[in-house]
């Protein structure tokens, strides 16, 4: 009945798609419902400090599965134009991802949900389940899935049709001898929001004040359609009500999913791990969005932190938290060492195995030798980040930005330019560009591209600019940054339901 042996263990990786890392009960809100994720963190250890790659879908999900950064990868922002069919680009063809060394080690592959890495039909080597939306996202209803390349169009809630293929796909692998890898990809909190979810669960939020969500005045870097910002809706409290829905129907439907991993008596064999993408504002600094809520495209915490628990009774020490900075690019590799396989492959780029983290091998002492420092980037905007301070650097010529996080963890009065601050820039400026040498592949170094947070048309190649369309934020808008906006090409820039 799939993997009984806990240190061969089953897999169940669930994605959320633009879920803030405050967006958890047991995160710290306590005006979310999440009861399903806040019992798995109590069986589980919760990652504090866990970063996305990029601050935006395409780039941060192509790295939680290759290891590597953008500059390495080639995916530099969501990915738009031709999604299925034979002229969608697979643009993780070429890649080795923690996926295949599970399939090559005898693992049964499934996924359930969102892909959106390019030619999102086709299935994965390795994957005997492939039920994968068409694109980025859409509306919840009427969602336009693909099985195993074929379109099937689905008239359900899309974050229970999703658990629903999921535990079908439970169901015909508790028989088999071998263990299961599985995604489940959620598209939601993603927008759209507004009417989109179960009424009932709606109905909780109706008289919620929001307080987590403070709504600030705009950022000065916030495109805007139509007085809106780009990245949000017309109706703020909708959307609000919208997006604490999301969260908690897909907490629900998750519970669904653990409920029947216990019924086929799996719990102490499947490890289940839990995170999304990217981080997400809903009005924390003025913006609605991530990454490229604004432009220049930001690295808040709020877009670049995401949620992260890992749980395996027995095996994973319970009701922990891990300040620890970690990243997506970690994970890969700690996935393998957990399921007993040689994690090395996927430590020769920047990423490292934390599963003693997890396990409780790491003593205190080893744990305070780990990297203290995580690397974000999206085009040509980059970030360091320390426990005690954080760097962003805008080539070629700025904005930069300096934040004190000990003494401004908000991230709210920009040092860059303070004079007793010049020292901390020079020693970040130069780890940054050093880290990011070693790391990136210089035919793929998002450094010099035309990145603005509109979207990716095709791979980098020897026509990079025709890759990222359009080439400027001007020829998004035909407005400056700052200024109101009209709509323009890409995921939630005009107007309509595709997304990243």
């Amino acid at each position: 009945m799939a993997s009984r042996n806990p240190r061969r263990p089953n897999i169940l990786f669930v994605l959320s798609d633009d879920q803030g890392p405050w967006a958890l009960g047991c995160a710290g809100n306590d005006e979310i419902q999440t009861p399903r994720l806040d019992a798995l963190a109590a069986s589980g250890t919760r990652l504090d400090n866990f970063f996305c790659t990029s601050p935006v879908c395409s780039p941060a999900r192509a790295s939680l599965f290759t290891g590597q950064i953008p500059s390495r990868h080639g995916v530099h922002d969501y990915l738009d134009g031709v999604h299925v069919g034979p002229d969608a680009v697979d643009y993780l063809a070429a890649r080795r991802l923690f996926t295949d060394e599970l399939a090559q080690a005898g693992y049964r592959l499934g996924l359930s949900g969102k892909w959106h890495l390019g030619a999102n039909e086709r299935p994965r080597p390795g994957f005997v389940h492939w039920y994968a939306h068409e694109s980025g996202g859409s509306p919840y209803h009427g969602a336009p899935m693909y099985r195993d390349g074929r379109l099937e169009p689905t008239d359900g809630y899309l974050t229970d049709v999703l658990a629903d293929d999921a535990m079908a796909f439970l169901r015909d692998e508790a028989g088999r001898p071998e263990p299961f890898y599985l995604s489940l990809h959620f598209t939601a909190p993603h927008k759209p929001w507004k009417g989109q979810h179960p009424p009932e669960v709606e109905s909780l939020y109706q008289d919620c004040a929001f307080t987590s969500c403070p709504q600030e005045s705009p950022h000065p870097w916030v495109p805007l359609v139509d007085g809106v910002p780009i990245g949000g809706e017309a109706d703020t409290r909708a959307a609000l009500v919208g997006y604490f829905a999301a969260v908690t129907a897909m907490d629900a439907a998750i519970g669904r999913v653990l409920d029947l991993i216990g019924e086929l008596g799996l719990t102490g064999s499947t490890l289940v791990v839990f995170s999304s993408d990217n981080g997400f504002n809903t009005g924390h600094h003025g913006i609605w969005g991530k990454g490229n809520g604004t432009y220049p495209q930001n690295m808040y915490d709020t877009s670049v932190k995401v949620p992260a628990i890992i749980a395996q009774p027995g095996r994973i020490v319970a009701g922990q938290v891990r300040p620890e900075l970690l990243s997506a690019y970690d994970l890969g590799a700690t996935l393998l060492e957990l399921a007993g396989l040689d994690a090395r492959p996927f430590e020769r780029g920047p990423g490292r195995s934390f599963a003693g983290l997890l396990t409780g091998a790491d003593q205190d002492d080893d744990a305070a030798d780990r990297p203290i420092v995580v690397y974000d980037e999206y085009g040509p905007v980059r970030m360091i980040r320390t426990a005690d301070w954080k760097y962003v650097h805008r080539y070629p010529d700025g904005p930069h930005e300096l934040y004190d996080l000990v003494r401004d963890p908000g991230e709210r009065v920009n040092r860059v330019d303070d004079p007793d601050s010049r020292a901390v820039v020079t020693r970040m400026r130069a780890d940054l560009e050093g880290w990011f040498t070693t790391h990136a592949d210089p035919r793929l170094d998002g450094r010099h591209l035309p990145v603005v947070g509109a979207g990716q048309v095709g791979p980098v190649g020897r026509d990079t600019s025709a890759a990222f369309l359009p080439p400027s934020w001007e020829a998004v808008t035909g407005l400056s940054a700052g200024a109101p906006r009209r709509p323009g090409r890409g995921e939630g820039h005009d107007g309509s339901n595709r997304c990243d």
